[in-house]
């Protein structure tokens, strides 16, 4: 398992899931997010039996073709960026992580050459 230490208080979720979809660890973000569903408990636990029907059958997807995914939602009145993405271990694929931040409404957008 990665260490993960370095990022424990980082003001974003991370979660980390293995090429099972074995959750393998979560920083306090996380945990905070993730606490009504069991926060650090999820740990060990199936990452896909945390996702309902369609979303489910997504995630298998993006794990299979090792695809990323990358959107935004609102909730709560917050909007968040959620990136998923495949992670490696000396070039073979280890599983998933899942980036989860918030972010301003209205953003700068720069385009640099």
């Amino acid at each position: 398992m990665p260490d993960l230490s370095w990022f424990k208080e980082l003001p974003l979720a991370i979660t980390i899931c293995d090429a099972d979809g074995i959750i393998l660890d979560m920083n306090d973000a996380a945990a905070a997010v993730f606490r009504e569903d069991g926060g650090r408990a999820l740990i060990g636990s199936n990452v896909l039996d945390c996702h309902p029907a369609p979303a489910r059958g997504k995630l298998e997807r993006m794990m299979e073709r090792r695809e990323k995914n990358i959107y935004t939602i609102e909730k709560n009145g917050r909007k968040k960026l959620i990136y998923q993405t495949p992670w490696y271990r000396d070039g073979q694929y280890a599983g998933f992580v899942e980036l989860s931040m918030e972010i301003p409404f209205d953003m700068p957008h720069f385009i640099r050459k």
